[in-house]
């Protein structure tokens, strides 16, 4: 179960807290950031090149646009990014008189709305909340309290949506209703056993979910289903933080990290922390969705 993965060095970099990691399979690059160096990347593998986009705050994930561009979750809002000029345009803040906030991980669902959580910034209690930002530009509450607000996906079928808190260190599961974006029927269906708190996730075509693992050295698969861990992907990485599948067949998972608070000894232990790698999955992924408004 537990396994030693070779990780392939991607992109060199000591990201703070590298995350939002996205494959984009049309125009064939990843997308990924550093939340408080305030930068989005865009990866071209074919070139090598990493793009540098400042977005001049926290930035906490970021999603593709059908009509164009990108779609940013950011300390003050969603906002949308023009590729062409790097041109922040905001949406829409609904913690705007929350300042000690800023929003987290996050991903657009099967009908291309894009849901995303915050945080507060030194991760007290209870302090953030789950939104969604529809096709219309409105955006509603979805979840509240959360403390740390991450991973997040959905089944092939579009019936269920698996949620990650990190401070509750679990999978939960809803039904989900991909015509009105509603969801009900919270129950957990994973439980982190091991070292290190559940951060990031992906989904693959078998519906099997992997977790990236904050401080725990690694990327987890587990079946939602039974609750079962199938695999354990062991990184010389201690803080992982979110995982995609790219590639043209959806095989390669990418992976972030982070290495803020390292001191010269844990730099000098992990030179692959805070960068961009890659291992073999062994398995495909689904393409993510993108932002229908």
């Amino acid at each position: 179960m537990t396994e030693q993965a070779t990780p392939e060095l991607v992109v060199a970099k000591r990201t703070l807290v590298g995350e939002g990691s996205l494959w984009d399979p049309a125009d064939k690059v990843l997308y990924w950031l550093d939340i408080l160096s305030h930068e989005l990347y865009i990866y071209d593998p074919a070139t090598g090149v990493n793009r540098t986009i400042p977005t001049c705050q926290a930035v906490g994930t970021v999603v593709k646009r059908a009509a164009g561009g990108l779609v940013l979750a950011l300390h003050n809002g969603f906002a949308f990014l023009d590729l062409d000029s790097e041109k922040i345009t905001p949406i829409a803040d609904p913690e705007r008189s929350i300042p000690a906030n800023r929003f987290n991980d996050g991903k657009c669902d099967p009908a291309g709305r894009f849901w995303a959580g915050t945080m507060e910034f030194g991760c007290a209690p209870d302090a953030g909340a789950l939104y969604c930002l529809d096709t219309r530009l409105e955006v509603t509450e979805k979840l509240r309290p959360v403390t740390i607000s991450n991973g997040i996906v959905w089944t092939a079928d579009a019936r269920t949506m698996y949620y990650i808190c990190t401070a509750a260190n679990t999978v939960r599961a809803f039904d989900y209703d991909i015509d009105t974006g509603n969801i009900c029927n919270e129950r957990v269906v994973i439980t982190n056993e091991g070292e290190g708190g559940f951060d990031g996730m992906s989904i693959d075509a078998e519906d099997k979910l992997w977790v990236a693992v904050y401080g725990g050295w690694g990327v987890r698969r587990y079946d939602p289903v039974s609750g079962a861990l199938l695999r354990d992907l062991r990184l010389p990485i201690e803080c992982v933080t979110s995982c995609a599948f790219g590639g043209d067949h959806l095989d390669e998972l990418y992976v972030t990290s982070a290495v803020g608070g390292f001191d010269a000894e844990k730099l000098a232990q992990q030179p692959l922390a805070g960068s961009l790698v890659k291992i073999d999955a062994g398995v495909q992924g689904v393409a993510a969705f993108s932002f229908a408004g």
